[in-house]
């Protein structure tokens, strides 16, 4: 197994609640797909949880060479394993871009307070998940 890169990104909660926080639907389809929006649900951190994930899709992006044409924000999702891991799942261009850097296996860590969210994504190649 080799590194192909690492992601990080942080996101300051008040400015992203001011631009998504009135939860347009249009606005969050663009970037989140159905089943993260239904994990993340309507509670009292669903602000928080919205951009933890939209923290870890800017990671992703930072390991696979940026947002590219043809490429959308769906085509990256983030989810959790039954053990509550978060995981991430790629599709159409970000997939492709991904393979395209050699990365085989992403692995991702997220984490959010009342001030920020934060994600980080490791990349590697070959070797066990």
């Amino acid at each position: 197994m080799s590194l192909v890169g690492i992601g990080l990104d942080l996101i300051d909660l008040e400015r992203f609640t001011s631009l998504y926080g009135a939860q347009d639907p249009d606005v969050l389809a663009r970037c989140f797909t159905p089943r993260e929006l239904a994990e993340v649900g309507n509670g009292a951190d669903t602000m928080e949880r919205l951009a933890a994930r939209f923290a870890a899709k800017e990671a992703v992006l930072k390991v696979i060479g940026g947002l590219q044409d043809g490429m959308s924000l769906t085509d990256i999702e983030i989810g959790r394993e039954p053990d509550g891991k978060p995981t991430v799942v790629l599709f159409g261009m970000a997939l492709s871009q991904a393979k395209a850097h050699g990365a085989t296996h992403l692995h991702l860590s997220l984490t959010h307070s009342a001030a920020s969210a934060a994600a980080v994504v490791v990349a590697v190649s070959g070797g066990p998940k």
